[in-house]
C-alpha cells in the first residue's frame, strides 16, 4: 500500500479508532475547520435540505477548531 493510500485510509477512520498523536489531533482540527467553513458557505436550499438554519450554520462556523464535538474525544 502506498503512503498516500495509507494516510487516506487513516484519515477516513473515526477519530476514536486513531492513535491520539499530536499530528493526528492537528489533522482533525484542520479537517474540522474546513468542514465548518464549508457549512457556512452552503446555500439556503442546501441548509434547508439538511435541516440547519443559516444562523446555526454561522454559529457552528464561528466555533474554534479545538472545540470539537464530544463524541470525537472518546
Amino acid at each position: 500500500m502506498s503512503d498516500l493510500s495509507t494516510s487516506f485510509s487513516r484519515r477516513s477512520r473515526p477519530l476514536a479508532a486513531r492513535r491520539r498523536s499530536v499530528f493526528g489531533m492537528l489533522a482533525d482540527m484542520i479537517a474540522l475547520r474546513r468542514q465548518r467553513q464549508d457549512l457556512s458557505q452552503l446555500d439556503a436550499r442546501t441548509l434547508k435540505d439538511i435541516g440547519v438554519t443559516r444562523e446555526a450554520a454561522q454559529d457552528e462556523a464561528r466555533r474554534p477548531s479545538w472545540d470539537a464535538p464530544s463524541h470525537w474525544m472518546r
